[in-house]
């Protein structure tokens, strides 16, 4: 799961045009901690998910690959 979701923010991010300070901004999170996402070395917890999903717009089941449905 953990190679999946750090995949699919990337690609989610890169798709709305977003930087990753951008991102952290939008989740109450420091640029670290995001970057730590993309990178596999730690796991949001699901408060901060449903941050994320919200901002790019997807389902969390899509971001943690569940489905391959955005929505």
């Amino acid at each position: 799961m953990r190679r999946v979701l750090a995949e699919r923010l990337k690609e989610c991010r890169k798709e709305k045009g977003y930087t990753q300070l951008q991102a952290a901004i939008y989740c109450d999170i420091t640029e670290k901690t995001y970057q730590n996402y993309e990178l596999m070395t730690r796991e949001p917890k699901i408060e901060i998910l449903i941050r994320i999903a919200d901002l790019y717009d997807v389902s969390i089941d899509y971001l943690v690959g569940r489905t391959n449905t955005k929505k």
